[in-house]
């Protein structure tokens, strides 16, 4: 990794401004943490550090309160939550403490205050419309709450704002987090170096939010898999009709270009051959198995791949050595139509040879639901982040970090 990793700094004594992840969903309230993963996963960062004798000021988005306070959208339960992991994580207990602010005397007073080994909560940075603004004077007041910045928030790498790429203007060095890194290195490979073959399975409701992905991934993979809603642009670039299912016409073309890009680059794109159309989108629709050849009835759709397009991808996936997976291969929420998924999820999970990579957003939620996130190499933590850097985008969150 070319960046500077918070494993190359001497943190003894010193304070840290870690940027992190704790945009977790809450009950309506905003009283309970209904999800905590995000929290989990930035631990092993919070335990490096405090083993090696820092104090931490950690800062965080939670939802989207518009720029101004907004009790839904505390922090505070987060800080009761993080007190109670990192106990268990450490082995013993550990100060945290909430700051009722951000910015200003709360932050500046509790920041001061900390000793080694303690740890600091600052509450939501979006509560000050000037974080999104990525406002200077805001920043600068970030980077006066420490001596050294590091980031472990590769979600929100992919925007410019005040605690990810502004504060890095204040505050040095600018390091990153072992969840940042640990993404840096498994992304960056596979688009970078990857052990060949290099499968890629694309899925989603939308071509047009996965455009530049697919096109970046012609130039880097041996065989390209597009499943889910998108697929069905797809197959009316090859002259079949889907009935109802989901098409957006504007990009016939831009699927038609995938093909002749992939033909012209000696890659296999694989479209289903087979799939699950249901007679409405409800989760108890009539259903009949098609050939994906074939025109689909006018009033039919397709919500799910079919068993023959299960066994085409499983026996693709068997051989890969690099494997990355983005967005779902039918309508998942619908277990009636989660059957493709669940099984791309299994056959990658079966593939232990192989660097499976899991793109963030939906993908994440299909291996939980499959049961065999453990057996993934590495999932991504950032949807939207992930998505931008498997286009080949620059991140600002990342660019800002200090070079090795």
């Amino acid at each position: 990794m070319a960046k500077l990793s918070i494993r190359d700094l001497d943190l003894t004594g010193k304070r840290l401004f870690v940027r992190v992840d704790f945009n977790v969903p809450l009950t309506e309230d905003g009283a309970t943490i209904t999800d905590d993963t995000r929290i989990r996963a930035t631990l092993p960062t919070l335990r490096y550090a405090l083993d090696h004798g820092a104090s931490l000021v950690l800062a965080s988005h939670l939802g989207r309160p518009k720029g101004k306070p907004n009790s839904k959208y505390s922090l505070r339960p987060v800080a009761d939550r993080l007190r109670e992991l990192l106990a268990s994580e450490m082995g013993r207990a550990v100060t945290v403490v909430f700051a009722t602010d951000c910015i200003g005397e709360p932050a500046s007073t509790s920041a001061a205050a900390l000793a080694p080994g303690q740890v600091l909560l600052l509450e939501n940075l979006r509560f000050h419309a000037e974080e999104e603004a990525n406002d200077a004077a805001f920043s600068q007041q970030l980077a006066a709450l420490a001596q050294v910045y590091v980031n472990d928030a590769f979600g929100s790498a992919h925007r410019a704002h005040a605690s990810t790429e502004g504060i890095t203007h204040f505050l040095q060095p600018a390091a990153a987090g072992l969840l940042m890194e640990k993404e840096l290195t498994y992304l960056g490979k596979a688009l970078e170096s990857p052990e060949k073959p290099f499968v890629a399975i694309i899925g989603g409701s939308k071509i047009s939010g996965k455009i530049d992905v697919i096109d970046n991934l012609l130039d880097k993979v041996d065989t390209l898999v597009i499943v889910g809603g998108m697929a069905y642009t797809f197959q009316r670039a090859l002259g079949v009709t889907t009935g109802k299912s989901l098409v957006e016409e504007d990009k016939i073309e831009v699927a038609r270009e995938a093909l002749a890009k992939a033909k012209a680059k000696g890659v296999q794109l694989v479209l289903p051959v087979d799939n699950v159309l249901a007679d409405s989108f409800s989760p108890d629709a009539q259903t009949q198995p098609w050939d994906s050849s074939v025109n689909f009835p006018a009033d039919w759709q397709g919500l799910d791949i079919g068993p023959h397009t299960v066994e085409k991808i499983s026996a693709i996936v068997t051989s890969a050595r690099t494997i990355l997976w983005n967005g779902p291969a039918g309508v998942f929420e619908f277990p009636r139509f989660a059957v493709g998924t669940n099984a791309i999820a299994r056959a990658i999970a079966a593939n232990t040879a192989a660097t499976s990579i899991i793109g963030g957003g939906d993908s994440v939620s299909a291996v939980n639901q499959a049961g065999v996130a453990d057996k993934m190499t590495h999932i991504s933590t950032g949807g939207g982040a992930s998505l931008e850097f498997l286009e080949g985008k620059k991140l600002p969150g990342v660019e800002a970090l200090t070079e090795k």
